[in-house]
């Protein structure tokens, strides 16, 4: 049978229910489940499909061989009034992640900022999560965490960091809040696997084969190659992604005590592991600041709302809308998703069902 070419549309509510039904199905404590799945649907009501439920089946086969723990004991070892370092037991990013960004959080209520380090944790899903629920208290939010190997250093053909991205979030006062959220690689390796599931090309800059040379075939970067730095080669500034991404991955792997660099675990059953041991799984960097600890948080988010309005009013390029600001593509996608629903392509929904036919929790 041939799968229709246009993709099918779930509402995020039916999708947050089945997500959060597998994960209990899987093991995790009702309250638990529902977090990860509301980290996985705020993915997809963003547009960044490649983070959302189409991730589902990978979490899923890792909490069934046993690599993720479904009830870790997530503990504070090391801790000052605006810092501390957090043990997530091998838990999921999903759980992990949010639970660390609470207590930053409210660290930066109590003391004017909160840092907290994590190590022993798994894939936490888009980092532009938790700066949002910053957004929510009326702070300022950061997020960053290291992942496993896809990027080669400038002028080498071997995977050595993750795509590590960085993520903060400004509130405003009339205007839409400035949201960045972004990959220190050329592109997320999720467009990657999207591409593959599309059999479809990708852009010239994106990534290297297994032999370094520049290609347009995912395929090919599956199949050992790699992905360039932001910006791509030396001579285009892809030695500042590189040095972006080296931050993120000291911040998250060394500092906590995580794994870093080409020791960082992966993500997937089918990706190399590291026969060297350095440091406890994937590591986070979160945090939040007070506003009123630097100016009065009125006159803030009233120059941010100024902020925004000076760049939207920059002069347009031909053939387009004008400038964009930060999170603008992400806040597109919300209004229309969470009203219409979320579009999922063939491949995504053939895995979803086949998470359905495992667990025995209904899609449809």
């Amino acid at each position: 049978m041939v799968e229709s070419a246009q993709p099918s549309t779930f509402a995020w509510e039916r999708l947050h229910e089945f997500a959060t039904r597998v994960f209990i199905h899987d093991g995790l404590p009702d309250d638990e489940a529902s977090q990860a799945a509301d980290v996985l649907i705020a993915s997809d009501l963003r547009g960044i499909d490649s983070h959302g439920v189409a991730r589902l089946g990978l979490y899923h086969e890792m909490l069934a061989i046993g690599r993720f723990n479904p009830r870790p004991r997530i503990t504070i070892t090391r801790e000052s009034p605006a810092t501390a370092t957090i043990d997530g037991d091998n838990g999921m990013g999903l759980v992990v992640g949010p639970r660390a960004n609470e207590i930053a959080m409210d660290k930066a209520q109590a003391v004017g900022a909160g840092w907290v380090a994590v190590r022993n944790s798994n894939h936490f899903g888009i980092a532009g999560y938790y700066p949002l629920q910053a957004l929510k208290r009326d702070l300022i939010g950061w997020a960053m965490t290291n992942s496993s190997k896809l990027i080669a250093p400038v002028w080498s053909s071997e995977r050595m960091l993750g795509t590590n991205p960085i993520a903060i979030a400004f509130p405003a006062k009339d205007e839409p809040p400035i949201v960045i959220d972004m990959a220190t690689s050329a592109v997320a390796y999720g467009k990657i696997e999207i591409a593959l599931r599309k059999e479809g090309a990708i852009p010239e800059g994106w990534a290297l084969d297994a032999q370094g040379a520049d290609t347009t075939d995912p395929a090919s970067v599956a199949a050992g190659g790699s992905l360039q730095p932001l910006g791509g080669d030396r001579d285009r500034g892809g030695h500042k992604g590189y040095c972006l991404a080296s931050m993120v991955d000291i911040l998250c792997g060394v500092l906590p005590g995580a794994g870093w660099g080409p020791f960082a675990p992966s993500f997937a059953v089918k990706q190399e592991i590291s026969s060297r041991k350095v440091g406890l799984g994937i590591g986070h960097f979160l945090g939040a600041l007070r506003i009123d600890g630097f100016i009065d948080p009125l006159e803030f988010k009233s120059q941010i709302d100024d902020w925004v309005r000076v760049f939207r009013a920059a002069q347009p390029t031909p053939g387009t809308d004008g400038p964009l600001v930060p999170g603008d593509p992400e806040r597109a996608a919300y209004a229309i998703r969470s009203q219409s629903g979320i579009p999922l392509v063939a491949a995504v929904v053939r895995d979803l069902r086949e998470v359905s036919r495992k667990t025995g929790v209904p899609l449809d």
